[in-house]
Formats: structure tokens, sequence, C-alpha cells
């Protein structure tokens, strides 16, 4: 894996799409479409990428698979 996962999905109590990170802790974004959840879920990466760096914080490698993924081969 050489990126992120990333997840997307419907939130009717937010009645937008939101996407987050879960490699990084808190690092999501809300959007009224899933292009623009993740379009902004980028932005938040690289925010927490960049804070991550300037604060000294380790920065986890990628790790989280889906369960599909996990199974399927």
């Amino acid at each position: 894996m050489t990126d992120y996962h990333i997840n997307i999905f419907y939130s009717e109590e937010d009645g937008g799409y939101i996407a987050d990170i879960p490699d990084l802790e808190h690092c999501s974004a809300f959007g009224e479409t899933p292009e623009e959840a993740l379009a902004e879920v980028e932005k938040a990466k690289a925010a927490w990428l960049e804070s991550a760096r300037e604060t000294g914080r380790p920065i986890p490698p990628p790790r989280y698979r889906p369960v599909i993924y996990q199974v399927a081969r």
C-alpha cells in the first residue's frame, strides 16, 4: 500500500458525505457530494501531515485495509 485508505459514506444526520482516513486520527471532512468530500479530505490529509512534521509528531504508515480487501485475492 502506498497511500492512506479513505472511507466515504453518506451521513443522514449531517445531510452529506463524510470522508475519513482511519490511519490519521481525527482526519475527516464533509462534502455535499462524494467528490467534494474526497477533495476536502485530501486537503485535511495535507494539513494533518504538515502539522505532524512541524510539531515532530510521528506519522503512521498506511496500514488500514477494509476487510473486503483482506479476504479478496
